[in-house]
């Protein structure tokens, strides 16, 4: 029987855009996840994500299949928003869990975590991270090939690899009918006032609850050129996994940019907590 592992995407990009990723992992592990968070209405996103966190432990929950009579544990593997929210729920339900995989989730502690709080308070984190640019985000095009064309020449998509950019497009839009055009248009799948409001809660707790460690292993995988991880630092999360942390070349975006390299990461990185390396 494979692992299992639970995926958990970014913040605005459904589960489906890393389906080259998953194409890489399927002979190893069966993947399963939530396709977007935080449009479930039983689950809202409120400060510090506490339904966010109770979304996935409820998908978990109706997924799990049982071994020998026993529930299977799986492997919470995360984006971003994912990681910190497969951290959360490691921490509410361990004994489900073999372990985390955080995908560039650098977590917040000490002074900035009370910097987090206080811009958070103030409305600054609007200004400093890219809320205030989702609330404009355009949602609509005329077509996939507008789409496309759209995404294509923004330059942190040119570095996509293009099958994630066109999974990007094909799954993680749906079908609409903008400015009464009969067929064709695109529309973004991933809600953007979701995604807006994602942004201004991030925990600024998280750090406080992991003070005296995870109770499950935990590995980070980093791009090189992170601006999350330059801005965030990697002090509290070093603390938390020890020498179960991997570089990969690229942004915060790397498993988007690198899909097939950050697939074998994945898979280094659970053998690597299999073994208690």
């Amino acid at each position: 029987m494979k692992d299992i592992i639970q995926f958990s995407h970014a913040n605005g990009f459904p589960a489906s855009t890393y389906r080259t990723m998953f194409a890489e992992l399927a002979d190893e592990f069966e993947i399963r996840g939530i396709e977007c968070i935080g449009h479930d209405p039983r689950f809202p996103v409120t400060q510090d994500w506490p339904h966010l966190v109770e979304q996935l432990i409820d998908d978990m929950n109706r997924q799990r299949g049982s071994t020998d009579g026993e529930p299977a544990k799986v492997w919470l593997v995360g984006h971003s928003l994912g990681g910190y929210l497969s951290l959360l729920a490691a921490l509410k339900r361990p004994n489900w869990v073999k372990g985390v995989v955080m995908l560039d989730s650098p977590v917040i502690a000490g002074w900035k975590s009370g910097l987090l709080r206080m811009t958070q308070w103030t409305g600054l984190d609007e200004r400093l991270s890219p809320a205030a640019a989702t609330r404009k985000r355009r949602t609509h095009w005329a077509s996939r090939d507008e789409a496309w064309r759209h995404f294509h020449a923004k330059p942190a998509f040119a570095r996509w690899d293009e099958r994630m950019l066109a999974d990007y497009i094909d799954r993680g839009m749906r079908e609409a009918h903008p400015e009464g055009r009969p067929e064709g248009g695109r529309t973004l799948a991933f809600d953007r006032q979701v995604e807006y409001l994602i942004y201004r809660t991030l925990p600024h707790t998280l750090g406080a609850r992991l003070a005296h460690g995870a109770p499950v292993p935990v590995g980070f995988i980093a791009g090189t050129r992170s601006r999350e991880v330059r801005h965030v630092g990697l002090g509290m999360t070093r603390r938390i996994v020890g020498e179960r942390l991997e570089w990969l070349d690229g942004s915060h975006l790397f498993p988007m940019e690198r899909p097939i390299d950050t697939a074998r990461a994945v898979q280094r990185m659970i053998t690597a907590l299999r073994a208690g390396v």
